[in-house]
């Protein structure tokens, strides 16, 4: 899901994630409850792939994430959330497109971004309530011990916790930053001009650009 101080938190959280996850401080029913478990599976499946990232390939690791990242994000509604208003607006073709076309643009950073692993580990510190939703704040330990936090808003959706937005360096909203994008291009283009954009950032990723 990135310019100036964001690129760093998500270069680390790519190329680091999840060698062990540890709990400390939160109680065992928590632990393994829902939430948790969903940001442990993803992680773990990241983890797999990091050890295969130079044979993968970027097309490869797209291919390999793709599932995980389509049942651990909640898209549809991140999509929604990060167009805003203009959402209401939009005829369905339009609202599938830009759901297409950003669900590819987010997998296709993570396999671009998710190419390496370097002595980096994962941990959960906390899970908080926010209203009816979840917080899961993380730290990526870097290989000289200094901790970058990462936190996941959790929604459910059905039976199922997802994420809906991240806070890079456990503050800086994801989402909040690609709704100024998405209102800016709706502003200057229209929804076309959205999906076109979204189309190009997932092809230059995926050509390795």
């Amino acid at each position: 899901m990135i310019p100036n101080r964001k690129s760093f938190a998500v270069g680390v959280v790519m190329r680091g994630l999840l060698l062990a996850v540890s709990l400390p401080g939160i109680a065992q029913a928590q632990a393994v409850g829902a939430p948790a478990k969903a940001i442990d599976g993803l992680n773990a499946k990241l983890l797999m792939t990091m050890k295969q990232a130079q044979s993968l390939g970027v097309q490869g690791r797209y291919q390999a994430l793709a599932p995980t990242l389509s049942k651990t994000y909640d898209i549809a509604t991140m999509t929604r959330m990060a167009v805003g208003p203009t959402w209401n607006t939009l005829q369905p073709q339009q609202k599938a497109a830009l759901t297409d076309a950003f669900s590819r643009m987010m997998i296709a950073t993570y396999a671009k971004r998710f190419d390496g692993f370097s002595g980096e580990t994962f941990r959960i510190t906390e899970i908080t309530d926010r209203a009816a939703d979840k917080m899961v704040k993380t730290q990526i330990i870097q290989s000289n011990g200094k901790p970058v936090p990462i936190n996941y808003l959790m929604r459910k959706s059905g039976p199922e916790w997802r994420v809906v937005d991240v806070y890079l360096d456990g503050t800086i909203s994801e989402l909040a930053s690609r709704r100024a994008e998405f209102t800016s291009i709706l502003k200057s283009g229209g929804p076309n001009a959205l999906i076109a954009s979204l189309r190009k950032q997932g092809d230059r990723l995926l050509s390795g650009g």
